[in-house]
């Protein structure tokens, strides 16, 4: 399987993962800092969960990156499969490893908790983006149109 087809397997079962929990899962999910988190979820108590998916040792040797998401969440977990070089990811993260269709927890993340404003802010964005999405899907014409719209101002 390639890196592409690994992320792809890795972030459904992620996404199980976190549906079959309670959790509201968001991909792609842009962070007011320029970042994008793989998956973002709103947990049942109001917390916010990122779930950053890494497909192999290189993406995330090359990925400085993820550090900036503990900013913007209240827990952090990597997603990988069962072949990822575990020993590589940070102890102080939470980890999840799927196989196939399926994700199980190995590892909790530790809480660090968003600021009451950041956190309404985060909500806010994530209502809208998530909204948005499931507008287009109803009326993928109309969200066409709007995109353009948008492109002309």
């Amino acid at each position: 399987m390639d890196a592409p087809e690994r992320t792809l397997s890795v972030t459904r079962a992620a996404m199980r993962f976190c549906i079959l929990r309670g959790w509201a899962p968001v991909e792609q999910v842009p962070l007011p800092d320029g970042r994008r988190a793989d998956i973002l979820a709103l947990l049942p108590g109001g917390d916010f969960a990122i779930l950053e998916v890494k497909s192999c040792a290189r993406d995330y040797l090359t990925d400085a990156k993820w550090e900036d998401y503990r900013a913007w969440c209240d827990r952090l977990f990597f997603a990988v499969d069962l072949d990822f070089p575990q020993a590589l990811l940070p102890a102080d993260a939470g980890l999840l490893v799927a196989e196939d269709r399926e994700a199980a927890l190995l590892r909790d993340a530790p809480e660090h908790r968003l600021a009451p404003a950041r956190r309404r802010a985060l909500l806010h964005r994530v209502a809208l983006l998530a909204a948005g999405r499931l507008a287009a899907i109803i009326d993928p014409a109309g969200a066409a149109e709007m995109r353009a719209a948008l492109r002309l101002e």
